[in-house]
């Protein structure tokens, strides 16, 4: 800990509440945005005379451009602070989403499949760094883990509000509402601007005018890369859950099809009510690995019932709210796993470049295990989740070994 930390002021209740809300708001826009176009792929379809393997390229570009961003982003977090980045962030998403509601053709939504994919990126850096820089050590944990449920509820309102706005009026109507709630949300961010602000460390300005060469020094730091490798294969594990996991179940134990859409749902819930309990094992940083490895070995075990067991089709959504929980369980120790490997004056750039991750784990996932559900082998791919989760245990076991605490 730094003399700066020892020396600094108590942070009251109401201001950490209010920041950890504001970053809340804004993370959860982020989820939202991600999910801008696929309810809306039946309505796109039929406009643009487009195949679902278009449509489903534009969301691969939505996710390159976010991962290039995201570990560019965390530079300009730790140059300019994290207040300018975050605006610019939702505005590009404000700006794509109007985007798509003007769009006439398929070049169009290309295109404005790159504005959002460069909104989406900033987040991360932005988010973990005002939290692990402004928010009161005895109150991380939930601020963990009010950033972990609000992304989840943001996939959560996109798919509840864009199809349903979509049947009653158009789609343009629903992504236009869509724009209009981003472009909410940033104006209130903008009224709230001072509790964004962030006044730079000695160490941070310099390394603001350090040379190129000093500045990519983090990237020498081995547990940056163990963490990287945690969210690339955190983000495998999920991509197979949002995907392919419910229908493989329903085909594997008959699950009638008014419960398929159930066990994704049970699942987000869940994971949800998992970040909230996990919240308060933060206090304690000391066993953050342990409960990262115990939530995912949990999950692991789960899937292998899913998988191997012959199960009857109402204990498939409880088995995946299992699942979900003991995942997100472990959100918020995780995030504490990563906090921990983080010099910081390198707070953006660390997860700049760690959760891009996330981004080329979710964009490689379905080419692997769309094979296994191409060729049926539904017990296959609970097997290959399960290998995935146990591979996250080991990971965060590596990351306690590999992190180093030397300063950029």
């Amino acid at each position: 800990m730094s003399t700066a930390s020892l020396a600094s002021p108590p942070v009251s209740l109401r201001e950490d509440a209010s920041l950890i809300g504001l970053i809340g708001l804004a993370h959860l826009m982020s989820h939202f945005s991600q999910l801008l176009l696929p309810p809306l792929f039946p309505w796109l379809k039929d406009a643009f005379n487009a195949s679902y393997a278009e449509l489903g390229f534009l969301m691969t570009i939505f996710f390159v451009v976010s991962c290039t961003v995201q570990a560019l982003s965390g530079f300009w977090v730790d140059r300019y602070g994290p207040r300018p980045v975050l605006y610019t962030g939702l505005a590009l998403l404000v700006l794509a989403a109007f985007g798509f509601a003007w769009s006439t053709n398929y070049v169009m939504l290309m295109g404005f499949s790159v504005v959002a994919g460069m909104g989406n990126g900033v987040f991360h850096p932005v988010n973990y760094t005002l939290i692990n820089r402004k928010v009161s050590a005895p109150r991380l944990g939930h601020a963990y883990s009010v950033h972990g449920i609000s992304g989840t509820l943001g996939w959560a309102v996109a798919s509840a509000l864009l199809a349903p706005l979509a049947l009653l009026y158009s789609w343009r109507v629903s992504l236009v509402v869509a724009g209009s709630l981003v472009l909410a949300v940033l104006l209130l961010c903008g009224w709230q601007g001072r509790r964004l602000a962030l006044a730079p460390t000695a160490p941070a300005r310099a390394a603001a005018d350090a040379s190129p060469e000093n500045s990519l020094d983090f990237l020498r730091i081995p547990a940056v890369w163990m963490c990287f490798a945690f969210f690339f294969i955190f983000a495998v594990a999920l991509s197979v859950v949002q995907a392919f996991a419910p229908e493989a179940a329903r085909q594997l134990h008959g699950v009638p099809l008014t419960l398929v859409a159930v066990c994704l749902t049970a699942y987000m819930l869940a994971s949800a009510s998992g970040m909230l309990v996990g919240g308060f094992l933060v206090t304690d940083p000391v066993r953050s690995e342990r409960v990262v490895g115990g939530g995912f070995a949990v999950a692991a075990a789960v899937s292998l019932v899913l998988g191997l067991a012959s199960l009857p089709p109402l204990a498939v959504p409880v088995l995946f709210a299992l699942m979900g929980f003991a995942a997100g369980f472990s959100g918020p120790s995780r995030d504490l796993l990563i906090k921990r490997s983080t010099p910081e004056n390198a707070s953006g750039r660390v997860y700049g470049v760690v959760y891009s991750g996330l981004d080329i784990g979710q964009a490689i996932s379905p080419l692997i295990f769309g094979l296994l559900m191409d060729q049926q082998a539904w017990r296959a791919l609970f097997v290959g989740l399960a290998l995935v989760q146990l591979t996250l245990v080991v990971t965060a076991f590596r990351v306690r070994r590999t992190r180093r605490t030397v300063a950029v």
